[in-house]
């Protein structure tokens, strides 16, 4: 388990998406709670991750630590990243951040099956220099009064 992650966390720090896709599995489920964002399957997290590189062309992330048991992995470390364009609706003024991340994965059939990518919103917008609400906005719109949600 530990040694896919760390495979996954040096395909993804390359920009290496063919490398990558390679150790998810074919249902893979990726979610990005920060963001409000899913992907299932190959095709899915193959467009999740272009999008992502697009806006973070220099993502880098280091794993420090893990804890697992029988069929789950929880890891900790740093992503460094610049964010860049207007994704987030907002244009960002060029800072690299570090933020504290942490990432809990399943697997099956000798491939990763699920992550979930943890790391505070507010932590990047900040060290990005945007405002936090205004990428909240754009993220989360809240629909007019009277729509549905």
């Amino acid at each position: 388990m530990v040694e896919l992650a760390h495979a996954l966390a040096v395909a993804k720090s390359r920009q290496d998406i063919p490398a990558a896709l390679r150790l998810l599995h074919p249902e893979m489920l990726l979610e990005t709670p920060a963001f409000g964002t899913t992907a299932r399957g190959r095709a899915e997290n193959e467009r999740a991750l272009r999008r992502f590189f697009a806006a973070f062309p220099d993502y880098d992330i280091t794993l420090d630590g893990h804890a697992s048991n029988a069929d789950t992995l929880v890891c900790w470390g740093t992503a460094r990243l610049t964010m860049t364009g207007d994704r987030f609706g907002v244009q960002p003024d060029g800072s690299r951040a570090a933020l504290p991340v942490f990432l809990r994965f399943t697997f099956q059939d000798d491939l990763i099956a699920s992550e979930q990518f943890f790391f505070d919103l507010a932590t990047l917008c900040d060290q990005s220099g945007v405002s936090t609400d205004a990428v909240r906005s754009t993220l989360f719109p809240v629909p007019a009064q009277g729509e549905a949600r």
